[in-house]
């Protein structure tokens, strides 16, 4: 009986995913923020507060330390870092730096709101009492 040796490829398993996607344009800006910061060996903490028109609102800092329970991953050469509970509201999502005529800012794309506000700094999730279908609601100021 013969035997035929097969050449057995090593399937490597797949990376985890990161919970929160960056844009190459919004990693360059934030490293770049961070360089004429001069904030070496800081990462970017990314998370979510109470507030804006609609219930929740995002925000990102420049951090030092890592807390008991973050969640820690890169994109690209930036360290990111988010709390237990902002992880809740921001898997998934992804962030982008959009820049135009009217200026720059960065832009949250969350798969978790079901309702963001028209300025696309703050949202509400199902959880909140919020609407079957994703929608859009005017910005009353209070964003800002």
């Amino acid at each position: 009986m013969a035997t035929i040796e097969q050449d057995l490829i090593r399937l490597q398993p797949d990376a985890p995913q990161p919970m929160i996607l960056m844009s190459e344009s919004a990693t360059t800006r934030l490293l770049a923020m961070m360089r004429e910061k001069e904030l070496e060996g800081y990462a970017l903490r990314v998370f979510v507060s109470g507030g804006g028109c609609s219930g929740m609102q995002y925000g990102m800092t420049f951090d030092d330390e890592v807390r008991e329970g973050d969640s820690e991953f890169h994109a690209g050469t930036l360290r990111v870092v988010v709390d237990p509970i902002s992880a809740g509201y921001m898997t998934g999502a992804s962030i982008d730096y959009v820049d135009s005529i009217m200026g720059g800012g960065f832009k949250v794309e969350n798969p978790n709101a079901v309702s963001t506000c028209g300025c696309g700094h703050s949202f509400r999730t199902s959880d909140q009492g919020g609407d079957e279908e994703p929608a859009s609601e005017g910005c009353g100021g209070s964003c800002r």
